[in-house]
């Protein structure tokens, strides 16, 4: 294909809710620009972005893909992005690509969670947006009703594009604003008819607003507006991109993705709303010095570009997805991964269409491709020319919600699980497989059940590994509350020379470092100075397990008062059994208690959900430590004990409609209540 400047390129990626049809959308848009020949299915597994084995089986995207066409000589490529919940790293990912976003919405009267959570972030960021209601020709669709339900929630900024035609309730047709144009859907595309008579008064109305809008944008403009008392429609798409650039505006129309009905029109404001690469602000970047610096979208300057995502093949291998910031890329060229330090050659160029793979000579500043055998070049690198050293910011995923132990399935296969994983983890930076320190389990941290449930499936068909995901073990620690002494007497004769030793141990709360004392009180020789070392090896072996359940006893120190030696029967051996015996006897009479993990967690929640919230931490054990409002949102500080925080990912997914989310961290060690403790130690015994 022809090669593109930077202002006939849009980078959209395509948003919104679960199921609300971004992927048909993305499907409709490849077909209208003639990628492909024939509309896929989701239903039927046979889409372009969707190719993934496990996308295919569960109906929904998983992961986000790439593939671009073209449109009135304009190159649209198109990011589609997973809506689930458990993916959101996806989005990060792609939001760094995009200049711009099409969030996708249901026409079922009101806003998803998904949606909403979408508008935001483009809010936040200052990142380009336009709505396209979908699904306009289901049984109960209310576009109008959809449309006011974006504009109860962000007021003026919904910029109404679009006049629906409606017939029966549902919506047939528009008339666009700007042009005073009409048309009606067919399927997979639109006819021109006249404005019917009783929209004339309606529309002007609607575009009065519109031109007072695009003013507003633009002193410019503002003052044009005043002295001519109307704006001409070129003006009025150059304030309404000015509105879009910078979140001031959000265009809304409708249509229906999987009937392509008005997708074309969608394309059209794409191409005429959407801001080129090079009419955003600059990248902001960082020298090798740490200076703040900024990278202009032009194709002369030096190279640099960022990976945005990595995809990894057993028998492909990998490809890194870049988005060029500036200058231009090559096949045969050499270039610097700031990350490591090492170069990289650029082997083959590509441009992408979900699973198939293009070849091309080079990528310009402003566009979307990827390259493929690079040796140590993972998502978030940044790439650039040597004579010109650049860091981009790094991606912001989301932290781990949820861990699992992770088990193989069948023995010997731990090796190769992990490999597989760690394979995978190039793939998806939102996930952590790690060796619980205290527990020795292997543990895997994501951000939902569907997210492992995924992974597992993935280990088992690329790399033919069968695992088990079960709840991790809780690492509990013992200690003791009260002082105790007890005589550890160890004899032994077999018919040889035998193994004698005694001592006398005193033990009590208190240790120097919080985990284990040993003292050496012995005066007078009971215990020659020969065998100390063996009782205090002989009490570090011991407080490696508890006296209640088997947990390792902590901050306790162990006091050597007194003992008993035979000249030629004591070993080192038999202190460090006699050592274990008054362990064994004194921690039982010195009040010996259970302590468990406790986290600190912060929840952020619409207030509407503020009693769900406290009433459920109080089922958790949970103290709430204090409530701050931060923009508009309830910020919830809690210490919860871990046992009680299993699945709370999932759970606040429920209880908030997916609206609310936590973070939490590891603060100390508490005593388990009595009623607890008792059933944790009989869980224990069991177990053993």
């Amino acid at each position: 294909m022809s090669k593109f400047e930077a202002r006939n390129i849009r980078n959209i990626a395509i948003v919104g809710h679960s199921g609300e049809g971004k992927t048909s959308l993305a499907e409709a848009m490849l077909f209208n620009g003639k990628s492909i020949d024939r509309l896929g299915r989701t239903p039927d597994g046979n889409t372009v972005m969707d190719y993934d084995e496990q996308e295919i089986a569960k109906k929904i995207s998983i992961s986000l893909s790439v593939a671009y066409t073209t449109w009135r000589d304009t190159k649209i490529n198109i990011i589609d992005v997973p809506g689930f919940y458990d993916f959101e790293g996806e989005a990060e990912e792609a939001m760094r690509a995009a200049t711009g976003v099409v969030l996708v919405a249901d026409a079922n009267g009101s806003v998803s969670v998904g949606a909403e959570k979408m508008a935001d972030y483009c809010l936040r960021h200052k990142k380009p947006m336009i709505i396209f209601i979908n699904g306009i020709d289901k049984e109960n669709a209310n576009f109008v009703s959809t449309v006011e339900a974006f504009r109860d929630k962000y007021g003026k900024r919904i910029a109404t594009m679009h006049a629906p035609i409606m017939d029966g309730g549902k919506m047939k047709g528009y008339v666009s604003i700007i042009s005073s144009k009409a048309y009606e859907f067919t399927k997979g595309g639109r006819v021109s008819i006249p404005i019917p008579a009783d929209m004339t008064g309606r529309v002007q109305a609607i575009k009065n607003g519109l031109v007072e809008a695009a003013a507003e944008n633009s002193e410019e403009l503002l003052d044009k507006y005043f002295t001519e008392g109307t704006l001409p429609n070129d003006d009025i798409i150059t304030g309404i991109k000015i509105g879009i650039a910078a979140g001031d505006c959000i265009p809304v129309m409708g249509g229906s993705a999987t009937q392509n009905m008005g997708v074309i029109n969608l394309m059209e404001e794409i191409v005429d709303l959407m801001p080129s690469p090079d009419e955003l602000p600059p990248q902001t970047a960082e020298t090798e010095s740490g200076e703040a610096v900024e990278v202009a979208c032009d194709a002369s300057a030096p190279f640099a570009a960022q990976v945005f995502k990595t995809t990894v093949d057993p028998f492909v291998g990998k490809l890194n997805m870049l988005r060029i910031f500036s200058g231009t890329l090559k096949s045969g060229v050499t270039v610097l991964n700031m990350r490591t330090g090492e170069k990289e050659r650029i082997n083959q160029l590509y441009l992408l269409k979900g699973k198939k793979q293009e070849a091309v000579d080079e990528l310009s500043a402003g566009d979307i491709g990827a390259v493929s055998k690079l040796n140590a070049t993972n998502t978030g690198d940044t790439l650039c020319d040597e004579s010109n050293k650049v860091v981009f910011p790094p991606i912001a995923f989301p932290k781990p919600v949820l861990t699992m132990a992770i088990y193989a399935g069948k023995s010997g296969d731990e090796d190769k699980i992990f490999q597989g994983l760690n394979r995978l983890a190039e793939e998806d930076l939102t996930f952590k497989v790690e060796k619980d320190k205290e527990t020795g389990e292997m543990v895997i941290r994501g951000q939902g059940e569907t997210q492992l449930e995924v992974l597992c499936k993935k280990l088992k068909s690329k790399f033919g590994c069968e695992v088990d995901l079960r709840e991790p073990k809780i690492a509990y620690k013992e200690t003791i509350r009260g002082t105790a002494e007890a005589e550890g007497k160890h004899k032994k004769q077999s018919g040889g020379a035998g193994q004698f030793g005694v001592v006398n141990i005193r033990f009590e709360p208190g240790a120097a470092d919080g985990v284990f004392e040993f003292v050496d009180a012995v005066v007078g020789g009971a215990v020659p100075r020969q065998f100390i070392p063996a009782v205090e090896k002989g009490l570090r072996e011991a407080v490696k397990k508890g006296v209640l359940a088997g947990y390792p006893m902590t901050d306790i120190k162990c006091t050597l008062f007194d003992g008993k030696y035979h000249p030629v029967d004591s070993k080192e051996v038999a202190f460090v059994s006699a050592a274990k015996l008054a362990y064994d006897d004194a921690c039982l009479r010195a009040q010996p208690v259970l302590l468990e993990p406790i986290y600190k967690v912060k929840v952020i929640v619409p207030e509407s959900y503020m009693g769900d919230i406290l009433g459920d931490m109080n089922k958790r054990r949970g103290r709430i430590l204090g409530m701050d409002l931060i923009e508009g949102r309830q910020v919830i500080n809690a210490e919860v004990p871990l046992a009680e925080m299993g699945k709370y990912a999932t759970d606040l997914r429920s209880m908030t409609q997916g609206r609310g989310r936590f973070e939490s961290e590891f603060d100390h060690y508490e005593e388990v209540p009595y009623a607890a403790q008792e059933k944790i130690v009989k869980d224990a015994k069991a177990e053993k």
